[in-house]
């Protein structure tokens, strides 16, 4: 929420992590307007992936949290760490970086066990 122009206040700070992820007139709405939004209006503007009910939350972030550490731990930080990088460059320095990334994930033994079990039509490698 971004309810500080209703007392007197711009909501600046928050202004720039919402004016980041939101399409400019969204976020222009929530600073000019200080109204909350609801969980489905948040989904639909992509601030948020997935609305679940309250009794479901638990539930929801532990099966996130299996999922994303089930994965190849190197092979996801080094995918994270690209793709924070890549938003601040240029499309070709952005395709280049990634380009990068990705052919070193191949010479990595997580890449190398990955593409050794696709070959093989077997399934991932657990982690």
């Amino acid at each position: 929420m971004t309810s500080g122009v209703t007392w007197g206040f711009f909501c600046s700070t928050p202004g720039v992590a919402v004016g980041r992820n939101l399409q400019r007139k969204h976020a222009m709405e929530m600073l000019l307007t200080g109204e909350p939004i609801s969980a489905q209006q948040a989904m639909e503007w992509g601030l948020i992936n997935k609305v679940v009910a309250p009794e479901n939350l638990d539930q929801a972030v532990t099966d996130l949290a299996r999922t994303l550490a089930a994965k190849p731990p190197a092979t996801l930080a080094a995918g994270k760490r690209a793709f924070y990088q890549q938003m601040d460059l240029g499309l070709e320095q952005a395709y280049a970086l990634a380009s990068g990334v990705i052919a070193a994930s191949f010479a990595h033994e997580e890449g190398r066990a990955g593409m050794d079990a696709f070959i093989e039509k077997r399934p991932p490698p657990k982690h």
